[in-house]
This record gives C-alpha cells, sequence and structure tokens, in this order.
C-alpha cells in the first residue's frame, strides 16, 4: 500500500505539494505546523518517519523542494531512521530543514552530519522558520553533495603578501571559548575585504594543535584527515606540497589543518617539530592562526617565541584568574617575551555592570598586565553556531561577540598591511 501525503487543506484538485513536514507526530509542533500554513498556504503536507522514505520513491514527491523534519530528544533512539529519510531527501535534490526541540548538542550535531542543510530552535522564533527556509532554498549546493572531495581554499604558491605573521590562541581554562575565538577571527581576517572597501583578504590559514581534544573541525563542520597523524610523525621533513594536501578548505575562503582524528599525546611533536610547521605555514599564507590545547607543553616556549601575537583568553572568575596568574610567573620566569602576550577577556561585564569593571581593573592589577579587549557574552548563539559548523558572521551577523570579533579583525588587518608596507 503507498505511503499517502497528508495535506492540511480541504480537498480540491490535486497539487503536489512543494514542501512536508516529517514527524512522529507533527502535532507535537503545533507552532510549526501555524508556520507551514503561513509560508505555503495549501501547498505541503505531514508524514511520518515511517511513511516518508516510502513517499519519497512516489512520482508526487518529484515535486517536493524542501522537507522540514521535526525532532525532539524522544526521537534519539531513531537516529538510523532520521538519517535514511535526509538520504534519501538529498539524492532526489530536495532540501532538508531541520526543527529541533529539546535535543542535546551532540544530538542536534549529528542530524547535522548526516546532510541536514540548516536547522532552527523549537518553539521556534517569530520568523525564523521564514528565514531558514530562504536560506535553504537560495543556498548553493555544497561541494561534498556532488561526490568532490574538500579542496584547499586557495592556491597556495610563493611567498605571502602580507609577511606570514602567526598568531597564537590559548585557553587559559577549559570552556573559556578560546577555539570559537580562534575560529571567528580566522574567518574575519579571511573576509575582511567585506567588511573593508578595497582591502584584500589575506590568505588565512588555521592549525589546530591540540592534538587530543581539539575541535576546530567540529566548529566548522569539516571532517578530521586520517593523514594527519602521519604528517604530525615526521614534520620536519614535510615539504609545501604535502602540507597542502593535509589541508581543508572552508568556503573557499579559509585553509584548516584540523587535529587528528584520534587522541594523540601532547609530546608526540617537539619543538623542532612546531617551528618546522609555523615555517611552511608562513611561506604558504599571509595569516596563520594557531589554536593550542589548554595544557602547557614542551614546545609552549617554541610557539611563544615563534609568534607575533599570543592571545590568551579568559574569564571574570576565580579558575581563570589563578591560571593566569601561574602563566604570567612561568613566563617571566623563563624569559619569555611576555610583551608577545594579549589577555583577552571572554564573556567580560557590560558597559553598566560597575561592580564587574572593579573587578576587571582588580584582574590586570594582580596580573600586572594589561587587559584592554573585552569581548561580550554572545549568549546562545554562538553555541548554535558551534552546532551548526559555521562562524558567526554566516549564522548571527549581529551578534554582539561577532560584531567585537569583527572590529578585532579590522585592526589586527590594518597593522599586517602597515608592517608588509613598511618592510
Amino acid at each position: 500500500m503507498s505511503a499517502d501525503l497528508e495535506l492540511g487543506t480541504s480537498k480540491q484538485a490535486f497539487e503536489p505539494p512543494l514542501a512536508c513536514t516529517v514527524a512522529r507526530d507533527v502535532y507535537h509542533f503545533d507552532l510549526l505546523i501555524e508556520d507551514m500554513e503561513n509560508l505555503w498556504g495549501d501547498k505541503w503536507g505531514d508524514l511520518s518517519f515511517a511513511d516518508a522514505v516510502e513517499y519519497f520513491g512516489q512520482p508526487e514527491a518529484q515535486s517536493l523542494k524542501l522537507i522540514t523534519v521535526a525532532v525532539s530528544h524522544r526521537d534519539e533512539e531513531d537516529i538510523a531512521v532520521v538519517a535514511e529519510i535526509i538520504r534519501r531527501a538529498k539524492g532526489r535534490g530536495i532540501r532538508v530543514l531541520l526543527v529541533a526541540g529539546d535535543v542535546s548538542p551532540a544530538m542536534l550535531h549529528q542530524f547535522l552530519k548526516l546532510g541536514a542543510d540548516d536547522f532552527v530552535p523549537y518553539p521556534l522564533p517569530d520568523g525564523a522558520l521564514k528565514d531558514a527556509v530562504t536560506r535553504v532554498l537560495t543556498a548553493p549546493s555544497p561541494t561534498a553533495q556532488s561526490g568532490q572531495a574538500p579542496q584547499t581554499a586557495r592556491t597556495l604558491a610563493g611567498p605571502s603578501d602580507l609577511g606570514g605573521s602567526v598568531f597564537a590562541v590559548h585557553g587559559l581554562a577549559g570552556g573559556v571559548g578560546a577555539t570559537s575565538f580562534a575560529v571567528n577571527l580566522a574567518w574575519e581576517m579571511a573576509t575582511i575585504d567585506a567588511t573593508l572597501k578595497g582591502a584584500v583578504a589575506p590568505r588565512v590559514c588555521v592549525i589546530d594543535l591540540d592534538l587530543q581534544f581539539g575541535n576546530v573541525a567540529t566548529l566548522l563542520d569539516l571532517p578530521r584527515r586520517e593523514m594527519i597523524v602521519e604528517i604530525l610523525s615526521d614534520l620536519q621533513s614535510m615539504d609545501s606540497d604535502a602540507f597542502c594536501q593535509a589541508l581543508l578548505g572552508y568556503r573557499d575562503k579559509l585553509s584548516v589543518f584540523t587535529a587528528p582524528a584520534d587522541i594523540l599525546p601532547l609530546d608526540l611533536i617537539g619543538p623542532d617539530d612546531v617551528r618546522a610547521l609555523i615555517s611552511l605555514a608562513r611561506k604558504n599564507f599571509d595569516l596563520v592562526i594557531l589554536d593550542l590545547p589548554s595544557a602547557l607543553t614542551g614546545w609552549s616556549d617554541a610557539i611563544l617565541n615563534e609568534v607575533d601575537i599570543y592571545f590568551a583568553v579568559l574569564e571574570l572568575e576565580m579558575r581563570s584568574a589563578q591560571n593566569a596568574l601561574r602563566f604570567a610567573r612561568l613566563v617571566r620566569g623563563e624569559g619569555l617575551p611576555i610583551d608577545r602576550v594579549k589577555f583577552i577577556l571572554n564573556r567580560a561585564p557590560g558597559l553598566t555592570d560597575l561592580n564587574g569593571k572593579s573587578r576587571i581593573k582588580r584582574l590586570a592589577e594582580s596580573l600586572d598586565v594589561s587587559i584592554k579587549t573585552l569581548l561580550p557574552d554572545g549568549g546562545k548563539q554562538v553555541a548554535g553556531a558551534c552546532d551548526q559548523g559555521e562562524p558567526l558572521a554566516i549564522g548571527a551577523r549581529k551578534n554582539p561577540l561577532r560584531r567585537e570579533i569583527q572590529k578585532i579583525a579590522t585592526s589586527l588587518h590594518g597593522g599586517l598591511v602597515q608592517t608588509a608596507t613598511a618592510a
């Protein structure tokens, strides 16, 4: 018996639907039903998980442009079913929008990895479904759907135009947002031509040096390449061709050297290996951003000696403050260039929080450093962008954290241009 698509309208002359919802029970998503009616009128319907796969094989499904797959925590056991629905839809060229209500970040990311084009949270914010449908239907087909392997962002040949500057980002405690800052800073630098008229965007490479729990690939929704382990085992003999082959491209703007797929000991590489890797990256890129592990290693001093700026990210809480104090004491005690260390306070208090201002001042005085860069709390949009695997500039352009990182990127770009001109 064929699967029937239940139309949400009175019975008239049948017109094939342009969109449909797919859910265990769509009536648990009443706001979705209301928004679908507003968007599609009588040209949408609904399917259960059980009927969806069969329906995609019927002639009536040829008119479908979009399906909205509505899931909640109760569907965690049906990931295989949802995966098959998404695969069948994508195989027929149907766009997939995920409506996620009360699901864990891990579950959401897994659904997105299965091939969903975008997602919106449930309950649906005003206008969210309409905006998401517009994005999904107007977005170009991703390279992955064409069967092509991921490419590096740009042709890498010849010396860099801006001198091959290197920035390092180090989270002084777990969860302070260092990797998120590194990824978003890299994206803002790589797309600076969209911010500054007449500016030439530098060639940017992000290198994830957290060999155990690096998440740069996750935040950009990129796979981890198996060849990374082999390359890390013999960095000093690596040439530019091998380095470029190991990179993945993100939207033809950013090149990424991901963390390995498996957990590796941090002492797998040494100071000479790190210097060799940075040297190769400098030759091929205008800007290199290193995302470092929270732990200090036997090659941490080599990093600090090689980079132009060392961003140390912390929060306004006792754990970060104590770690920052110990870090500053170590750097000074070892005679390392403390002037290259720029402390960044993430999730900083707002301008009207007078008590917060005094706490920041006391923290800076106790560290005997200047804390001039304050990043606001970006809220749930930051976590959402991370789960979607895209920078804030794409998923939340007006987010206050994104705007502040954009300002930092603009300032840094100006410094790079001045340095290159002086040279």
